[in-house]
């Protein structure tokens, strides 16, 4: 394609082409800080493309394709064109990775292990990992956390965290504006601006760890703890892997270890500071 960029996050090389310059140029703004790899072949491909020549110029319209694609998915307009790279990059990783166990889930870590927090759009799981990450924890990621399916360990995808409506103002407070990318407003997810993750949670992406806490949050309500039995766990993070059936026998052995190994509680919290605090007691209690 016209314009192209390579980014790593994880063990996953994206290669991204475009037929505007514009996606690229922020991506590669957003990204700067992450390790560059030129030579290393390219694991997953996204391509930003106009449907027909002339939607390169009159009402230009962003279509996502790549290796993998969803038919009849609607375009972005071009204003947009940043959220479309970032769809198709966790499009390609959702449909095609195999090498380890994908859960829908944000995870920080801590000393070596890791919270591993899975639930719906709008639990608030991203935000709360934000908030984790720009204090004693190191951010893993918020839209997948990777389970390697013979050792257990979590691995880090911390790309750009997508900070959504109330989330925006709640960071832009607490970090340095030059980690914040632009704002997109009025997206099919209301408005969103980027978080870049702290150069330390890059630097360590590589590092996996051991999972030791598994958390399906929900915002809103008092303060609650609930304590999930294995079985409930096991089905509700196979909803939330997008690779689970396709990994097979892999798959089921991985899911089955993590969560007889790993405490598993749902979480409900009013506030960013209850949450916080409910994730600290949590972790207390499990790796005393």
């Amino acid at each position: 394609m016209r314009y192209a960029a390579r980014i790593a996050v994880g063990p996953v090389q994206f290669r991204i082409g475009s037929d505007w310059p514009e996606p690229v140029a922020a991506l590669e703004s957003l990204y700067a800080g992450y390790p560059k790899d030129p030579e290393r072949t390219a694991d997953a491909t996204v391509r930003l493309f106009a449907a027909r020549p002339w939607r390169r110029w009159l009402r230009p319209s962003v279509h996502i394709g790549g290796d993998f694609v969803v038919p009849d998915a609607l375009p972005l307009p071009l204003s947009m064109g940043l959220l479309a790279a970032e769809m198709g990059m966790n499009l390609q990783v959702a449909l095609g990775w195999r090498r380890h166990m994908l859960l829908h889930a944000s995870a920080v870590a801590r000393d070596g292990r890791a919270v591993v927090m899975s639930g719906e759009s709008g639990s608030g799981k991203s935000t709360l990992a934000a908030l984790l990450g720009e204090g004693d924890w190191r951010l893993m990621g918020d839209e997948f956390t990777l389970i390697d399916p013979v050792a257990g360990d979590a691995l880090a995808f911390p790309r750009a965290i997508s900070l959504k409506n109330e989330a925006i103002a709640e960071m832009a407070g607490r970090v340095d504006a030059a980690r914040l990318g632009p704002l997109l407003a009025g997206t099919p997810k209301g408005d969103i601006r980027h978080l870049i993750p702290r150069a330390d949670a890059i630097a360590a992406m590589h590092q996996p760890v051991r999972p030791a806490l598994i958390l399906f949050p929900r915002f809103g309500g008092e303060p609650a703890i609930e304590p999930m039995g294995e079985g409930e766990a096991f089905v509700r993070l196979t909803e939330a892997s997008t690779n689970y059936i396709a990994l097979g026998e892999a798959g089921f052995a991985a899911l089955t270890r993590l969560v007889r190994t790993t405490p598993a509680f749902g979480i409900a919290y009013p506030d960013s500071a209850s949450g916080i605090a409910l994730v600290e007691q949590l972790w207390a209690e499990a790796v005393r």
